[in-house]
């Protein structure tokens, strides 16, 4: 373990055991509200994209950390941070040993970089499909329920529509005979109008594939056409899509960017959107996804599950 990391991880042990005593009466208070509520709160590894991109934690450290530092028993890991490890039972073996340690659930995990499975190209759309079955053995092997996965393509709304379908069918087909969810997350394109999700959830008609709606993830279309990169030039209004796909929702991904002085998100209302998913019947997990600029990762999750315990109190 490098020192910086050692550090890091030294200095998150000690906060949480300096928290313990003097918070242990606010935190029992806490869980019982969240235990009463609609949602479970977990913890999505992106939170910390920061953190492990510059080596500081390891996908290893992940379980250890939510559970030790914020309180979270339930993960939802990227396989970005562990790409090559899909097949290492080892390594496998040794993530479930920190989970176990720690009482931690493994809840999802979100694929990328796999190829896309709306790709007009059909023997390319084969090919992420058959890439992704590594990542449903993964989750399998771990004890999750879920893979997320991405819809993208390049084309009209109605072909890249019709290719994901045929290769979402394909791969859900493949994950439910293990008795594993696909869900599509809202990531960008044609995947952020609400109405486009609702037709592929239409099309594939599977109980064992749904969405993740991701709170701020609505943008169509860039400067450009880039798909990450570029100023935003239309959106689509993320009420109105939340309410779309929420009937199709296994998962939802509880995006949070900037916040004021009170502790509220400013990009989304998060009573306005904790009480629509309320009301349209939802119960499961609400993927804690910090991912601002202007404070720090840690910071970022404590104001995001604090701001999710509020509402939650709120809407009870």
């Amino acid at each position: 373990m490098c020192a910086t990391r050692r550090k890091f991880i030294t200095q998150l042990a000690g906060a949480a055991a300096l928290g313990v005593g003097a918070a242990s009466c606010a935190m029992s208070k806490r869980s019982v509200a969240a235990s009463s509520s609609f949602f479970e709160i977990s913890l999505a590894e992106w939170s910390f994209h920061k953190a492990l991109k510059a080596g500081k934690m390891t996908n290893l450290d992940f379980p250890v950390v939510a559970k030790q530092q914020y309180g979270i028993s339930v993960v939802e890991y990227v396989n970005q941070f562990f790409k090559d490890k899909a097949k290492d039972t080892n390594y496998l073996n040794e993530l479930l040993k920190r989970c176990n340690n720690n009482g931690v659930k493994n809840h999802l995990i979100m694929c990328d970089g796999e190829g896309d499975l709306g790709d007009t190209d059909k023997a390319k759309r084969m090919q992420a499909v058959e890439n992704h079955y590594k990542w449903v053995d993964a989750a399998k092997y771990l004890g999750c329920l879920t893979v997320r996965v991405n819809a993208f393509g390049k084309g009209s709304a109605e072909d890249v529509q019709k290719a994901a379908i045929e290769s979402i069918s394909r791969l859900g087909e493949y994950a439910g005979n293990q008795n594993i969810n696909v869900i599509v997350e809202n990531h960008g394109g044609h995947t952020s109008n609400g109405q486009w999700m609702v037709g592929l959830m239409k099309g594939i008609n599977r109980s064992n594939v749904g969405v993740l709606p991701d709170f701020n993830n609505f943008c169509i279309r860039r400067e450009g056409d880039q798909q990450w990169a570029g100023k935003c030039i239309e959106e689509y209004d993320r009420y109105k899509g939340v309410t779309e796909m929420m009937p199709y929702a296994k998962g939802v991904s509880a995006k949070t960017i900037n916040f004021d002085a009170n502790g509220n998100c400013i990009e989304t209302d998060y009573y306005r959107m904790l009480k629509l998913i309320k009301d349209s019947g939802f119960h499961g997990y609400l993927g804690i996804e910090y991912e601002g600029e202007k404070i720090s990762e840690e910071e970022g999750i404590r104001k995001t599950k604090a701001l999710l315990q509020k509402v939650a109190a709120g809407l009870a």
